[in-house]
């Protein structure tokens, strides 16, 4: 399914959303966040994929690669640590900020208990900066965030609670934990009354966008490299994490944002079709477990209601085949390990491209250039291997020994 959304506009950045979501604070972030050994030193790669472009009949194709991004495999590295840390030097006034993912101040955090609910990916990565820092930290899961996602996250020192229903029962049951405990909820989901800490995660997942206008030597206030970038669903976090950045930077001349999610976790297509936050209508559960949510974040919704010109769904079965045709690569397309809501992006564009008249609703013809952002590697190297045939290992030994024709 795919809606324009009536209510995105091209204008200068909002000084409202800037008071919220801004450059400045993002770089901020991103210099912290450097001195983290959970983070790979250098930008993730932005893969071109040439043959891929001509069979979708548009004039560039280019993937951000954020499997590369820490050990944890995933995006969600750059959110939850930054959120943790923004919050400690709430708590702790006086604190060296980048101190705190060193470890040194552990003996001042051994109490400062953080708790979230997770689909995986922000668990893990907020289980990590908590174990470098020196806080306790506890993970909700849901009946169906599989054994292996679990295990990873207790590596990593975490408590592991498990509860009955979908993403949105651990939200709560967090919530209710935190309360009970007086834990610190470090979630990647706003709801009243608790916008801080999701903010600093958007904030964080900025650097993506920071690295891109890097990447592509773009001019502030100019059309970029891309006519059109899709990003992911969920509960809206990181969509406007990266439209916000590059809406503040690019101004009037922003690029078509597109944002793409599970059929049965549709919650930011119900946003746009009701115009408020709204809820999934459909069992939330998919393949493409990091997008599988069922309650929109209010708070991302303030950027995605004016920043974001369409929004769709795509089916299991296409996140599983764009993840195929990912891992295959081609004569000049490197071969790439891509999970399951890691390829989101690419399932909606071929989706579209294979529909006329919804590609020409979106604008995407022989002039379009595209911007995917693959967020996760194999998180769960078992489901990978199993949904694409192949092991993450084998496809990485195949990109290895590629070479461009």
């Amino acid at each position: 399914m795919l809606i324009s959304n009536p209510n995105a506009v091209r204008t200068d950045y909002p000084a409202e959303l800037a008071a919220v979501l801004n450059i400045d604070r993002a770089h901020v972030s991103r210099q912290w966040l450097s001195r983290w050994p959970g983070l790979l030193p250098q930008a993730t790669p932005l893969h071109s994929l040439p043959d891929l472009a001509g069979r979708l009949g548009i004039a560039r194709l280019d993937l951000k690669d954020e499997s590369l991004r820490s050990p944890l495999g995933s995006f969600k590295a750059l959110g939850a640590p930054v959120a943790l840390l923004r919050q400690i030097l709430r708590r702790h006034p006086g604190v060296e900020p980048t101190g705190v993912l060193a470890g040194r101040h552990a003996d001042r955090l051994r109490h400062d208990t953080v708790i979230s609910a997770t689909d995986g990916n922000h668990g893990r990565g907020l289980a990590a900066a908590a174990r470098d820092a020196g806080c306790p930290c506890v993970i909700v899961l849901h009946a169906q965030v599989s054994e292996e996602r679990e295990q990873a996250i207790a590596a990593l020192g975490a408590r592991i609670v498990r509860v009955p229903g979908n993403y949105d029962a651990s939200v709560q049951e967090a919530a209710r934990l935190a309360a009970e405990h007086g834990w610190q909820v470090i979630s990647d989901t706003s709801y009243p009354g608790y916008e801080e800490v999701p903010r600093d995660v958007m904030q964080g997942y900025s650097t993506i966008a920071a690295e891109l206008v890097e990447q592509t030597g773009a001019r502030a206030g100019e059309a970029g490299a891309y006519t059109h970038v899709f990003l992911q669903g969920g509960v809206g976090g990181m969509a406007a994490g990266l439209a916000s950045y590059l809406w503040e930077f690019h101004g009037p001349q922003r690029p078509c944002f597109i944002v793409v999610e599970p059929a049965q976790a549709d919650c930011l297509l119900q946003s746009a079709l009701q115009g408020r936050p709204a809820r999934a209508t459909g069992s939330v559960d998919s393949v493409m477990a990091g997008l599988a949510c069922g309650e929109t974040s209010p708070l991302a919704w303030r950027f995605l209601q004016p920043g974001v010109d369409h929004f769709m769904t795509v089916e299991d079965t296409q996140a599983v085949a764009a993840m195929r045709v990912l891992a295959q690569g081609s004569a000049r397309d490197r071969p790439l390990v891509a999970g399951e809501s890691g390829v989101a992006g690419l399932a909606g564009l071929q989706a579209l491209r294979a529909d006329a008249r919804h590609s020409a609703q979106v604008g995407l013809d022989a002039q379009a250039r595209v911007l995917l952002i693959s967020t996760e590697g194999a998180t769960a190297p078992a489901a990978y291997a199993a949904l694409v045939g192949e092991s993450a290992d084998s496809v990485l030994q195949r990109q290895r020994a590629w070479a461009p024709a």
